[in-house]
């Protein structure tokens, strides 16, 4: 599998994806916004874009679908309940469904409430798995849930479903908001080494050459999978007086999102 991580450039900081099978030159883009970014990589290598994935309904993830239809005929992959929301469905998608990129390329689609209510991610059955997860989770962040979605929901889905993949597990998010995120972390946890660390790195990062986390990182620098640190309840406890004493994973969870909206 050949993954093309395409950065947009754009104000809202999007990453584009091509999933490549390296038999047939068949590709998958997913979110392809920057349609003529897209088009151009899938050429300039042979690749044909036969399907377009979307990993939900908001404008900066299905705006190049027409053009990339236009220009390549391909399919459009989406949450089966997005059909209201994003124009031309060829195939609705439910959690365990499988989509075939050419003939070596096998993906698993996940129902991931939470950023909205019809999200989607994929994850690729490799030795090597990874994750295109949209806007629910990101490098040091998690999504908000501003337009159609419910922390309670998205605390769902990081606590059953990603938390649950192999560490190893390459994360592709929908934008580059590492730095700002690892910025959150440490407001949250100042302690935490490891961010300091890697916000020394990727501060000045080439989004053209992006950081690429995994599981077990995003485990140690992502404040919304660190919702048992002594030092995030502490911190959260003084912008929340109420909070109990032994707080539960889900309360830390929605607290620490409803901060982050106004950080």
């Amino acid at each position: 599998m050949i993954v093309e991580q395409i950065w947009t450039g754009n104000a809202y900081r999007n990453f584009n994806y091509l999933i490549v099978c390296p038999d047939s030159g068949e590709a998958m883009a997913v979110d392809p916004l920057d349609h003529e970014k897209c088009l151009g990589v899938a050429k300039r290598n042979g690749w044909q874009i036969t399907q377009i994935l979307n990993t939900h309904e908001h404008g900066d993830h299905i705006g190049g679908n027409d053009a990339v239809v236009a220009a390549t005929g391909a399919k459009i992959l989406a949450h089966a309940n997005a059909k209201d929301k994003i124009p031309n469905i060829d195939r609705g998608l439910a959690a365990g469904d499988i989509i075939k990129v050419g003939g070596s390329v096998e993906l698993e689609c996940l129902d991931t409430p939470g950023h909205t209510m019809s999200h989607v991610c994929i994850v690729s059955r490799t030795d090597q798995p990874s994750l295109f997860c949209g806007d629910t989770l990101f490098n040091a962040g998690a999504g908000n849930c501003h337009h159609g979605g419910h922390p309670n929901e998205l605390y769902d889905t990081f606590a059953k479903q990603l938390v649950t993949l192999p560490d190893h597990t390459l994360i592709y998010p929908g934008h580059d908001y590492i730095a700002n995120n690892l910025e959150f972390t440490l407001d949250r946890e100042p302690d935490n080494d490891k961010a300091k660390a890697l916000l020394d790195d990727v501060a000045d990062q080439d989004p053209n050459a992006a950081l690429v986390s995994t599981l077990a990182l995003e485990k140690e620098i992502n404040t919304f999978f660190r919702l048992h640190s002594p030092t995030v309840i502490a911190r959260l406890r003084e912008e929340f007086p109420d909070l109990p004493d032994e707080p539960d994973a889900r309360t830390v969870f929605v607290k620490l999102r409803e901060l982050r909206n106004k950080w």
